[in-house]
């Protein structure tokens, strides 16, 4: 099979017709196939089991209905099948190439993709969407793995993303790594103009199906769609080539893949593959994300990198891909073996099902990581900052493991974190002494005290919000964050430190000022008139 064929445009959902495309989009509103909509019908325990690939509650739940919205989740979401008549506009979804008949019953039809409700928040509001993207592996022959050019839907790692991206206003943003669209559905939100890529001509194709199916709720002209959308096909950061944006968001085919000399992308699964060896793929994009944002732009991605048994930590090799004009802030979710690594993405394209075939790629994959000295694998997101035009300093060099349940969404939580960087690189140590300084509104102070002890033998600030951390706090600096109410600049309460407990002031700094840059940072403290 030839690469060309292997990636068919073709074999996408048509969005050529816009009457008929806008004619889908109302039925499946007058049905009721909305986010809602969906829950209503089913309950919310049954429809959060959908998330999860659980479909025998909501088939339950559904029963035997066959009214239009039925129809629509027994179709789409259950992978089954209904008769035509049940369907709204199931003529115009069977040629937009959203339906297929049933083999051996023509009159049923069976999802030919996966097409589900969604929401995208606006402000206050929420706009009512809908996503096409290819079937997953629950929805297809249980004989087969996915296929090879498979378009993925809505999963864990879209909804992490997308929470995950600031969402202030900016003039242009950058989808890197498109695939069906749901990242640029939410840029549109808040973005001016989004350029959009791919190395898939299909995933490329289901993008431009779902804007412009959805183009009433976001604010697209479908006969001007270039206007505020640009679809354009290449590898990684080439049909960028010299452009800057204030956002860029990605999550990019980041999986590690054990190489063949003889392969081709007709042997890659093109939405978690790039086809580069071990870790190379977020190795690129880490070091040339950086001369593609504009200042103050910041780019966040998912991704995973190797963690080698010689190296001096588990963000070693990530260091040194970073250019040294560019922040780079790194969150470790999760760290899993090789073995644990192996099996993991087998299941996830189902190449599990096939037992021989299993077990050489099994065995591929641990060759692989054996000869590269791999211990471990990282898996978190990568958020990178240039720094504003008048900033001086040296670039931010944040690595944190944070395993724990994470306040969703954190965009704005990473947007302030990186304003603070800046702000602390405008301001030396005299400035900041000069600052009054205020507690964050989510931050407690915990401390731990041995029965019968007359101190605490830990001390501990804690977040309630965002990142959620925990700061070791020493007897002297929980009496600074104590009295940081707006009122005292952090000079005046250091020296009145210094004096309680008979410690030089310039000692008392120097033990000081790094943790409570740290907590400014890390959004403990905020300067009060920031």
């Amino acid at each position: 099979m030839t690469d060309a064929a292997f990636d068919d445009p073709t074999d996408a959902p048509r969005s050529d017709d816009q009457p008929a495309l806008d004619r889908i989009r109302a039925a499946f509103a007058d049905a009721g196939f909305t986010v809602d909509g969906v829950e209503r019908r089913l309950g919310a325990e049954a429809a959060a089991a959908l998330h999860r690939d659980l479909l025998a509650p909501a088939e339950f739940a559904l029963g035997d209905g066959r009214d239009p919205l039925a129809a629509c989740i027994r179709v789409y979401l259950l992978a089954g099948a209904a008769a035509a008549d049940e369907l709204p506009a199931s003529a115009e979804q069977l040629a937009a190439g959203l339906l297929e008949p049933v083999p051996g019953d023509p009159r049923r039809l069976r999802a030919r993709v996966d097409l589900r409700p969604y929401a995208v928040a606006d402000g206050d509001s929420a706009h009512e969407l809908w996503v096409a993207s290819d079937l997953g592996g629950i929805q297809v022959d249980a004989d087969r793995p996915l296929r090879r050019d498979h378009v993925v839907g809505i999963g864990p790692a879209t909804a992490n993303l997308a929470q995950l991206a600031p969402r202030r206003p900016v003039a242009r943003a950058l989808d890197l790594g498109v695939g069906m669209g749901v990242q640029t559905m939410h840029l549109l939100a808040h973005a001016e103009r989004v350029v959009a890529t791919d190395i898939s001509a299909r995933a490329i194709e289901f993008a431009r199906f779902n804007l412009l199916l959805n183009h009433a709720a976001l604010g697209l002209d479908p006969a001007r769609l270039d206007e505020r959308v640009e679809l354009r096909l290449g590898d990684l950061l080439d049909p960028v080539r010299g452009e800057r944006f204030d956002l860029i968001v990605s999550n990019p085919p980041f999986v590690i893949t054990p190489r063949r000399d003889d392969e081709t992308a007709a042997d890659q699964y093109t939405y978690r593959d790039g086809g580069r060896p071990g870790d190379r793929l977020v190795a690129e994009l880490v070091a040339g994300l950086g001369e593609h944002l504009a200042p103050e732009g910041v780019a966040v991605m998912l991704g995973n990198w190797e963690i080698h048994a010689d190296d001096a930590s588990w963000h070693a090799r990530l260091e040194e891909w970073i250019d040294p004009a560019t922040d780079l802030w790194v969150v470790q979710r999760e760290r899993a073996t090789p073995i644990e690594y192996a099996d993991m993405w087998l299941k996830d394209a189902q190449e599990n099902r096939e037992l021989t075939s299993w077990r050489d790629q099994f065995a591929r994959y641990l060759d692989d990581f054996g000869a590269r000295g791999v211990e471990a694998v990282g898996m978190g997101m990568l958020l990178l900052h240039r720094p504003a035009a008048d900033v001086e300093g040296p670039a931010v060099r944040r690595f944190e493991t944070l395993e724990h349940q994470l306040a969703q969404p954190l965009g704005a939580t990473i947007r302030a974190t990186f304003d603070a960087d800046d702000w602390l690189r405008r301001h030396d140590d005299e400035a900041l002494l000069d600052e009054t300084l205020v507690v964050a509104g989510d931050v407690t102070d915990e401390r731990h005290t041995i029965p019968g002890a007359e101190h605490p033998s830990a001390m501990l600030l804690r977040q309630g919000g965002g990142f959620r951390r925990t700061f070791p706090e020493s007897t002297e600096l929980a009496a600074l964050v104590s009295v940081c109410d707006g009122e005292l600049t952090a000079g005046q309460i250091v020296a009145a430190l210094g004096a309680l407990l008979e410690v030089e002031d310039a000692a008392l700094r120097a033990s000081l000022l790094p943790d409570v840059r740290a907590l400014i940072a890390l959004g403990f403290l905020a300067p009060r008139w920031v």
